[in-house]
């Protein structure tokens, strides 16, 4: 019997989801539901699924596992219902907009029988997957870094710069890169952020400083008016005379040393789904739920991320260095 999976939020990540899905011969797309019904209406006949009213009808029609595409602030009250269901769920990021929120998640996951999984989808990149291969072989000793996440606007969607909606700047983009920077580095020890709100109502142009508990440390910049000028993501990676660099999740590029040649692997000729790791994200969740093996983005790693979005929020109100865990 084929997996079946219901979608809320037919919007263009749901939409991404349900196609990749859809081409998995052990998934049924069951059922998608959408506050714009209309919306729902022409995602359904396109995946072999069903339109229904909303997350109770969702439930109803008897999924397995459901995926939580709705905006970020609207992520929480649906996952927590699923699992509370016994459905397994799989939830774009951010986990949650508030630390209180995600540890109501966090809570609710550890204690079954759902499993779940954030999308973090840049943990799937074959770019990022390529500098988190040179960090585990020790081809590169990381000893710094400077990581950059930037957006072009908060004007299209139109949503996107309405907090009531994002949660705030931070949740949006920049969260994936302060989560890569934990998959990268390891634990965060401390964050100083510095910043302001410069052409928007909210802050809108930071710089943070992250130290990690290993003794590394990195210079993360995240600006959100800074037109789409390419690479609007970037990681750059220091060691002894060596250095790996990401242009976003087109290439990686690797000098290991003085006098040696740089080392290029190019991933742009390949598709979007595979390129940005939703298809990698898709295909071991549902090999998570199938196997009840354990989720490759947990509810501990959906927590931290937004620990870190807040504080870097906290410091920049607070002007001055914030220690985690946070209380």
């Amino acid at each position: 019997m084929a997996l079946r999976v219901g979608i809320l939020g037919a919007g263009y990540m749901g939409t991404t989801h349900a196609n990749i899905l859809a081409r998995d011969d052990r998934v049924k797309v069951t059922a998608v539901a959408d506050m714009d019904q209309a919306r729902a209406e022409a995602l359904a006949p396109k995946v072999g699924a069903k339109t229904v009213a909303s997350l109770e009808a969702l439930l109803d029609t008897g999924i397995e596992a459901l995926y939580v595409t709705t905006p970020n602030t609207a992520h929480t009250e649906p996952v927590l219902a699923a699992l509370a269901a016994g459905v397994h769920v799989f939830s774009e990021k951010p986990m949650a907009t508030s630390l209180a929120e995600a540890r109501r998640i966090l809570e609710a996951a550890s204690r079954g029988p759902g499993l779940y999984q954030v999308g973090h989808n840049r943990r799937f990149a074959p770019a990022y997957k390529a500098a988190k291969a040179l960090v585990a072989s020790r081809s590169l000793r990381v000893t710094s870094a400077h990581i950059k996440m930037n957006r072009g606007e908060l004007q299209q969607p139109p949503w996107v710069g309405d907090r009531a909606v994002t949660g705030g700047f931070l949740y949006e983009s920049t969260i994936h890169l302060l989560d890569m920077a934990r998959w990268l580095l390891g634990e965060v020890a401390w964050v100083q952020a510095a910043g302001g709100s410069n052409v928007y109502r909210e802050p809108d142009d930071l710089s943070m400083l992250l130290g990690f508990a290993s003794g590394v440390h990195a210079a993360f910049t995240s600006c959100a008016h800074s037109t789409w000028l390419f690479p609007f993501e970037r990681v750059e990676l220091f060691g002894a005379h060596a250095a790996v660099v990401t242009e976003e999740m087109e290439r990686v590029q690797f000098v290991p040393g003085l006098g040696k040649p740089i080392e290029t692997q190019e991933f742009g000729p390949l598709p979007v789904p595979e390129k940005w790791g939703y298809a990698e994200e898709d295909r071991l969740f549902v090999e998570a739920v199938l196997t009840r093996g354990t989720p490759p983005v947990t509810a501990e790693d959906g927590y931290r991320s937004v620990e870190l979005v807040e504080a870097c929020y906290r410091s920049l109100m607070q002007g001055e260095r914030v220690t985690l865990p946070l209380p």
